[in-house]
C-alpha cells in the first residue's frame, strides 16, 4: 500500500499525507471482535500498540491499579519522613516553586495539602526577569528568615548546587523535581527525581506535579504508620488530581500510562469544579461543558502561565490556592487580562519572527536562530514554538537586553535540541543551557550569536534536510454519513489525547461544500456543511482560517468535490450531542 494517503503529496496547505505507520488491520479486527466495538476502533487501538490484555486498561485507567509505590523513587522515604517530621513538630515549611503550570500545580498541592495537617507553609516563585529560573539563594534565606525549618523545592533544584551550598546546615532542603540530570544530586536531605541517573523507578516520563503527588502519598503512608491519624481525618489526596491532571498535560507529557489514568481521573475531579481557583478559571475561558485535556492546553494553561511570562510571579498560583470564591474570581479576570496582553506582545514580535525565519530557511540553515532587542523573554519560547510548526525546523528565539540574549527553543521530533544546547554550553559558547529533546532554554552574549548559529547548523546538519512542512499522520477513511454521534463518542474514549497518544485524524473522501460562511469575534473561523459522495451531510469548522489556497476553497458552495483531513470529535449542546468535523487540512479530489 503506497504510504500517502490518496497519493497526495502536496495538500492545499503544503503537506504530504501519509498513513500512520504500524497499521495493523488484522490485529485491529481481532480486537474489534474481542471487545465488541466497530472495527475502526479496534485498528486505532492496534496501531496505538494496545493489545487484547491490555485493552480494557487502556480504555477505562484506574489510579488504583496503575500508582506505582512512591518508595521506588530514589529518596522518597526519606523526604516523606522528613515532612512527617514537620508535621509532627509543626515546623514552617517554605515551598519553593517554579513559575510556569507544573510548578504552580506542584506548589499548590504541596502548600494545600502541609496546610491541611496543621503546618504553617510559606511559598515563593522566582520572577522570571529578576530571578530567572531555579532556586536563588536569596530567596531560599528569605524563606529561612521567615521561620522555615524546611525548604521544600518543587519542580526544581535538581541542578541548583550553588544556590543550595551557602545554606548548608542552615536549613533541610528537599528537592521533588523531573528535569533531567546531569550528573549527580546536590549533597542536600533528599532529592526526588525520577530522571536522576541513579534512579530505577521507571517513571521518567511524569511531570513534578506528579511527583510531588507521589510525595503526598508516602507522607500520608508514613504519618498513618507513626499514629498521626488516630482520632483525626485524613486528607483526601483525589481532590488534588485536578492539579495533576492539568500539570501533566501543559508540561506536554507523554499521555500513556500512569500519566493517562492521572489525566482521565483528574478530569474528572476538575468536572466537578470544586477547586474555587480552577472553577473560576473556567468561567472565565467560557467553558460550560466538561473540561478536556484540550481546555486544559489551550485555555487554562496559558491563563495562569501568562502571569509567569509578563506580570506577577505567583498570579497562578495565588489563583489555584484560592479558597473564597470572589477571590479567585478575581485572579481569574486579572490573569485573562494578562494573558491578553501576553497575546498583543506575541503577535508583535511574530509576524518579524516569521519573516526572519523565512529568509534564514531560504538561506540554506537546517536551524532557525532569531534574536532582537526589546523582545520580551517571557514569550519568546511560545514564538520560537510557532516559528518551529511553520517552517518544520528546530526553533530558536531570544530577546536581548544590554548585550545579554535570552531565549527558548523548540524542536521536532527526531531532532534532540537540549543535548545540542547543553554542548554548546559546555563549550564555552553559552553562559546558560539545558533543556531535553524537544525544548530548550539559553542565554548568551549577543556577540556569541552567530558561533551558536554555526555550532547548531554543525551538530544538527540534518534539519537543513527536513521537508519545508510536517507531514500529516492520517488514521482512517470516513464516509460522511458513517461520521455519527454514537462513532465521535467511540473515539473520544481513546482519549485524553496528546503527546503519546495523538487524536485519530480521519479523510473525509470526496466531499462536496453544500454551505459556507464566517464566524466568530473576528471572523477567523469557517463553517462549513459538507456532503459525501455516499449521502450525508456533516457541519465542519476550520479555524485561525487566514487567507490562502484551503480557505479559498473552503468558502466556494459548489466547488470541485476535496479530500477532507481532521478530527471528529462529539459536540454537546443543551442536552445533545452531534458530530463535528474540525478541519486540519485539504486536497483537491
Amino acid at each position: 500500500m503506497d504510504s500517502h494517503v490518496f497519493g497526495i503529496t502536496q495538500s492545499l496547505s503544503g503537506k504530504s499525507w501519509i498513513w500512520r505507520p504500524g497499521q495493523q488491520e488484522r490485529q485491529g479486527d481481532g480486537l474489534a471482535q474481542q471487545l465488541g466495538l466497530p472495527e475502526l476502533m479496534g485498528r486505532l487501538l492496534a496501531a496505538r500498540g494496545v493489545t487484547s490484555d491490555h485493552a480494557a486498561a487502556f480504555l477505562d485507567p484506574t489510579l488504583r491499579a496503575m500508582l506505582p509505590d512512591p518508595s521506588s523513587l530514589v529518596d522518597m522515604d526519606v523526604a516523606a519522613a522528613r515532612l512527617a517530621d514537620a508535621v509532627m513538630q509543626g515546623e514552617m515549611v517554605g515551598v519553593f516553586g517554579d513559575y510556569d503550570v507544573d510548578g504552580a500545580c506542584s506548589t499548590a498541592l504541596m502548600v494545600t495539602l502541609l496546610r491541611q495537617l496543621g503546618c504553617e507553609a510559606t511559598y515563593h516563585v522566582p520572577d522570571r526577569l529578576n530571578e530567572g529560573y531555579g532556586p536563588n539563594t536569596a530567596a531560599l534565606r528569605g524563606m529561612a528568615g521567615r521561620g522555615a525549618r524546611l525548604i521544600v523545592c518543587v519542580d526544581c533544584g535538581t541542578a541548583a548546587h550553588d544556590a543550595f551550598a551557602p545554606l548548608h546546615n542552615a536549613v533541610d532542603i528537599l528537592v521533588l523535581d523531573h528535569h533531567k540530570s546531569e550528573g549527580p544530586p546536590p549533597p542536600i536531605r533528599a532529592t526526588v527525581n525520577p530522571n536522576r541517573l541513579d534512579c530505577s523507578s521507571g517513571l521518567r516520563q511524569i511531570c513534578a506535579a506528579a511527583v510531588t503527588f507521589l510525595t503526598a502519598v508516602a507522607l500520608l503512608r508514613t504519618l498513618r504508620r507513626r499514629g498521626f491519624f488516630a482520632g483525626r481525618g485524613e486528607p483526601d489526596l483525589r481532590e488534588f488530581l485536578d492539579l495533576v491532571a492539568l500539570a501533566t498535560i501543559c508540561d506536554v507529557m507523554q499521555l500513556t500510562g500512569l500519566n493517562r489514568a492521572f489525566v482521565i481521573q483528574g478530569l474528572k475531579v476538575m468536572a466537578r469544579r470544586a477547586r474555587p481557583g480552577i472553577a473560576a478559571l473556567l468561567e472565565v475561558a467560557k467553558l460550560s461543558e466538561a473540561p478536556t485535556a484540550m481546555h486544559c492546553g489551550f485555555a487554562l494553561g496559558p491563563r495562569i502561565n501568562a502571569a509567569g511570562r509578563i506580570a506577577e510571579a505567583d498570579m497562578g498560583l495565588r489563583l489555584l490556592l484560592a479558597e473564597d470564591e470572589e477571590l479567585a474570581n478575581e485572579l481569574a479576570q486579572a490573569l485573562d487580562a494578562v494573558n491578553k496582553q501576553r497575546q498583543s506582545v506575541e503577535a508583535g514580535i511574530s509576524s518579524d519572527a516569521m519573516a526572519r525565519a523565512e529568509a534564514q530557511v531560504a538561506g540554506g540553515h537546517g536551524i532557525i536562530l532569531l534574536a532582537q532587542e526589546g523582545w520580551h523573554p517571557g514569550v519568546v519560547g511560545i514564538v520560537a514554538g510557532r516559528v518551529k510548526e511553520r517552517f518544520n525546523r528546530p526553533a530558536l528565539v531570544a530577546g536581548i537586553t544590554d548585550g545579554m540574549a535570552k531565549g527558548s527553543g523548540r524542536s521536532v521530533p527526531g531532532i534532540d535540541l537540549g543535548a545540542v544546547v547543553i554542548a554548546a554550553r559546555q563549550s564555552g559558547i553559552l553562559a546558560t543551557g539545558g533543556g531535553h529533546a524537544m525544548a530548550a532554554g539559553f542565554s548568551a552574549p549577543e556577540t556569541a550569536l552567530s558561533t551558536f548559529h554555526e555550532f547548531l547548523n554543525d551538530r544538527l546538519a540534518s534539519a537543513a534536510l527536513l521537508p519545508p512542512s510536517a507531514e500529516l499522520v492520517l488514521d482512517g477513511v470516513l464516509g460522511v454519513a458513517g461520521a455519527d454521534a454514537a462513532l465521535a463518542q467511540m473515539v473520544a474514549r481513546l482519549g485524553p489525547f496528546g503527546t503519546g497518544n495523538d487524536e485519530p485524524l480521519f479523510v473525509l473522501p470526496r466531499a462536496r461544500v453544500v454551505k459556507t460562511d464566517r464566524i466568530g469575534k473576528d471572523g477567523n473561523t469557517i463553517r462549513v456543511m459538507v456532503e459525501g459522495e455516499g449521502g450525508g451531510r456533516l457541519k465542519a469548522l476550520l479555524f485561525r482560517a487566514k487567507e490562502g489556497p484551503l480557505a479559498d476553497a473552503l468558502s466556494r458552495v459548489g466547488g470541485a468535490p476535496l479530500h477532507l483531513a481532521g478530527y471528529l470529535r462529539a459536540e454537546f449542546w443543551q442536552g445533545r450531542v452531534s458530530a463535528g468535523f474540525f478541519i486540519a487540512d485539504a486536497a483537491p479530489a
